[in-house]
């Protein structure tokens, strides 16, 4: 059978009601640009021939149930299905507080968007003849309720999956779920800054996934243009996470993407990012973002450098740190090249690793625009 089908992705939307905005003088997150940003895309969007539109996580600033209204509800007018998931944003603890919803309530709000049953925060869906779609949760709470600094998947949600998985061998398959299971920053399961936006328990996630032939996993909350790709179970398949930026930080971008199967089972994905240039009251935003980003950026910069592997002191990192401002930027564009002759050797290295390169070294630029070979299908 032939396979053709177009869909976007849109996350970490912080969708944020003027009322419910505010602020922290080190925020990141743009978030006064969120709904007219989300209009812009759906603009763009309901002109194309689209199957349907994913959505990551952190669709709400911090879990307040009207901007979870008004999400809903917009979703709910679109020309197309919309599939989403919870991020560390949408419920801030396990139960409900007077400013945000809490997990369980989480599928209510979205039972025309992937939680039919309005009562699991994970569930799976065909979305089109041969395609299945699974949305996990990979928000974990300790026994209090408190949301864990990282994400978790539990053993009742992993055997469910198992099932799922087992029952669905015939079908191609995406996964979506908010935190990361690859890596998309050098050692960034070992950084304390970088391990909290990874799932702890990724190596059962992956064993799974790679035992039932799962080629494709978007996920979110890094905030940055990355695809990062492992072996699968076989050294001749791949296992793609494509991580999408978020659309209140620098660059605004979305994607597009259109997946392909031939008469003969010949299969591959092609990839295109997209960016908001400009919204009312915002005329240049992506000169503004950067900017934005940059004057925020200092204090990440200066803990990047102090801990491990570099372990500067802080009066070295505080001298490198002005030269760096737009690095955290560069990064979350995505495909990016970095060197840095003026600074030590020892951070030269350092830092040139987070270079867009393959495992022999050279540039891969496969961050925004791509085309993935995916494993043949018999047929």
């Amino acid at each position: 059978m032939t396979l053709q089908f177009r869909f976007a992705v849109i996350s970490d939307p912080h969708i944020a009601l003027p009322e419910t905005i505010w602020d922290h003088p080190n925020r990141f997150h743009l978030v006064e640009v969120s709904i007219p940003a989300i209009e812009s895309i759906f603009a763009h969007l309901n002109q194309l021939d689209l199957d349907f539109l994913l959505l990551p996580g952190d669709l709400t600033q911090h879990g307040e149930p009207e901007n979870h209204t008004w999400l809903a509800q917009r979703l709910a007018q679109l020309p197309y299905p919309a599939y989403v998931i919870p991020g560390n944003h949408d419920v801030v603890t396990r139960e409900a507080s007077d400013r945000s919803i809490g997990l369980m309530d989480f599928p209510q709000y979205y039972q025309k968007f992937g939680y039919q049953d309005g009562v699991d925060p994970y569930y799976t869906c065909s979305i089109l003849p041969g395609l299945r779609l699974i949305g996990l949760n990979s928000n974990g709470f300790d026994a209090e309720g408190n949301q864990l600094r990282s994400g978790y998947l539990d053993s009742r949600q992993l055997a469910w999956l198992q099932q799922i998985l087992a029952d669905a061998s015939e079908e191609t398959i995406l996964v979506m779920l908010h935190h990361n299971v690859l890596e998309h920053l050098p050692g960034q399961q070992q950084s304390p800054l970088g391990s909290r936006y990874m799932l702890q328990n990724n190596a059962e996630l992956l064993a799974i996934l790679r035992q039932a032939g799962v080629e494709l996993l978007f996920t979110g909350h890094l905030h940055v243009q990355d695809v990062a790709y492992t072996h699968g179970l076989h050294e001749i398949t791949r296992l793609y996470e494509i991580t999408t930026g978020s659309l209140v930080s620098y660059p605004h971008p979305y994607r597009i993407l259109e997946l392909h199967q031939d008469r003969q089972g010949h299969r591959w994905l092609r990839m295109e990012s997209h960016w908001i240039q400009q919204v009312p009251g915002w005329n240049n935003l992506q000169h503004y973002s950067r900017q934005w980003m940059g004057d925020r950026s200092i204090s990440f910069i200066v803990k990047l450098l102090t801990q491990s592997p570099l372990a500067l002191l802080p009066e070295e990192a505080l001298e490198i740190a002005p030269d760096l401002r737009d690095f955290w930027a560069d990064i979350a564009y995505g495909d990016q090249q970095f060197h840095f002759p003026h600074l030590p050797q020892r951070v030269q290295r350092f830092l040139s690793g987070f270079s867009a390169v393959d495992a022999q070294g050279a540039p891969q630029t496969i961050d925004n625009a791509a085309v993935l070979s995916l494993t043949a299908k018999l047929v």
